[in-house]
This record gives structure tokens, C-alpha cells and sequence, in this order.
């Protein structure tokens, strides 16, 4: 889906909202219960109609009855978007009939306007297909559950696995794109943008760097490589040494390079803390 999508904000249904009757209608009241936390058991096909629409409702049909059919491999729930605005403004709909997928509380796929049974069928299957065997839900909507499989997230580590760090890079900055809070997703997608910069330097990146002092390129290279292999102490004192040596633009990128890889740590990490002392000590 394109945009930002929040659905948090309607964990917390408006006072005095009621749930309408029928097993797959779904209100602002009911939403956490019946979308997001039962998400995290089977994929959740959000439907929002229209009364006004007989396309919409002739859609809906349609799912109730894929969805009895589908031997629990999926859930529905039926919104009517003109009594449910918050919903549909959540989900940025711009028509109806929209058919929205929602996987570990995220939506993971859409579509909008009536489409013929065949269709509908192979985008079910597509979709129950995307999850299978990433959702950890115990069955109970009630119970206390662990934190539900984010499905982006499982794709972009599928790619990593694979060795696709392109790809993995592509689905983070997808995420981010979609969520610029989301803290997870930018420090996987500074991890992999690195691991992908690192891995293409020579081995004499090292040797390079130390012949010749005054050459920040070939500095920025060498640090890359020591963090690498796992010297993050070494990399970092090498370019606040550079940083207390340089001025102007070269100060500048060393120091963003700098703070960058510390980026990549636990900024209460020891040797994070010391050198952060030490930069500012070079700095001034």
C-alpha cells in the first residue's frame, strides 16, 4: 500500500461506538479486537462498502462466502465506510469497494473496485500464501499474545537470508518510506546499506589509508573495513584522529561518517560512549 499507514489510533474507539450485529461486520468499537489482534492469528480481509453501492455488497457477498469456505485459513471483516470514517481514513481509501489484506496488525496487500471470483480467489491465496508460517497467534483474540510477525520485515530478512542485500534494502526503505518513525526499519536499512558499502573494499583498504595519512577517501575506506572485521575501536579512532587533523568540507564528512557507524551500535555501548567523548574532545 502507498503512504503512510497508522492504524494505532484505533485501538481507541470513540465513546459510546457499538459493534453492529452479523460475524464478519466490523466497527470502529470492535477494530483492535477483530482486525489488528486477530491479524496476528490469520491474515484479516478488511472489506469497506457502501450501502449506496451494490458493487460493494455483491463483493462482500462474495468474501463471506470464500471466507466460509476457506477453513479458517483467513478472516473477514465487513465495513461499512460511510458509519466507519476513521477506518477508512486509516487506510488512506479513495473508492469503493476497497479490499484491504492486514497481516501482524500491518496491511501487506489491497485492492479497490469489484473484481470477478477468479481473481478474488487467486489474490486470497496469494495473500494466505505471503504469511504462511509468520503469524504466531494462539487463536484467542483475548489472550495475551507475543508481539505478531511484522510480514515486511519477514520478507526483507527472506532477502537477507538469500543474500539479496539490494533487495533487503529496497523492502527497509519501504518501510521507512511508509513508517519515517519506524526506529527498526532505519536501523536495519543503515545496517544493510553498510554491510553492502563495506563488503565491495579491497582488502588493502588498511594499507592504503595508513600510506597515506592525509587521504580522507582512502580513510573513510580503511574504517569501513576495520568495522567489518569486527574493530570498531580502531575505526573509530581512526577517523576522530582525522576529524582533529582536518577542516572545512573533509572535516564535515568525516565527522558524518563518524556518526554514522556509530549509528550502527547500541549508542550505550562502552567503546560508542568513548568515542563520542573523544570526537567532541577533537572537535573542541
Amino acid at each position: 500500500m502507498s503512504g503512510a499507514v497508522d492504524l494505532s489510533a484505533l485501538k481507541q474507539p470513540p465513546a459510546g461506538a457499538a459493534a453492529a450485529a452479523g460475524d464478519h461486520t466490523v466497527t470502529e468499537a470492535d477494530f483492535e479486537t477483530k482486525v489488528l489482534r486477530r491479524s496476528a492469528q490469520v491474515p484479516v480481509v478488511v472489506a469497506l462498502y457502501s450501502q449506496r453501492s451494490p458493487g460493494s455488497i455483491e463483493l462482500v457477498q462474495l468474501l463471506e462466502r470464500l471466507v466460509g469456505e476457506a477453513d479458517g485459513a483467513w478472516d473477514l471483516a465487513a465495513v461499512e465506510a460511510e458509519s466507519n470514517m476513521r477506518i477508512a481514513q486509516a487506510f488512506g481509501v479513495q473508492g469503493i469497494p476497497t479490499v484491504i489484506a492486514v497481516a501482524g496488525g500491518q496491511p501487506l496487500a489491497d485492492f479497490q473496485g469489484a473484481q470477478p471470483e477468479p481473481q478474488v480467489a487467486q489474490w486470497l491465496a496469494a495473500v494466505v500464501q505471503a504469511v504462511e508460517g509468520k503469524l504466531e497467534g494462539n487463536g484467542d483474540p483475548d489472550a495475551e499474545q507475543e508481539e505478531p510477525v511484522d510480514p515486511r520485515f519477514a520478507a526483507a530478512e527472506a532477502l537477507l537470508e538469500q543474500g539479496d542485500l539490494a533487495g533487503a534494502e529496497s523492502a527497509y526503505e519501504s518501510i521507512v518510506n511508509q513508517e519515517p518513525d519506524n526506529t527498526e526499519a532505519k536501523a536495519a536499512l543503515r545496517q544493510v546499506k553498510f554491510v553492502g558499502r563495506a563488503q565491495e573494499l579491497p582488502e588493502t583498504a588498511i594499507a592504503t589509508a595508513d600510506a597515506d595519512p592525509a587521504n580522507v577517501a582512502a580513510a573513510l575506506d580503511a574504517a569501513d573495513v576495520e568495522l567489518f572485521q569486527q574493530q570498531p575501536d580502531a575505526a573509530f579512532d581512526r577517523l576522530i584522529k582525522l576529524v582533529a587533523r582536518t577542516a572545512g568540507d573533509e572535516r564535515t564528512a568525516v565527522r558524518t561518517r563518524l556518526l554514522e557507524l556509530f549509528e550502527l551500535f547500541d549508542q550505550a555501548e562502552p567503546f560508542v560512549v568513548a568515542a563520542r567523548r573523544k570526537l567532541a574532545t577533537a572537535l573542541y
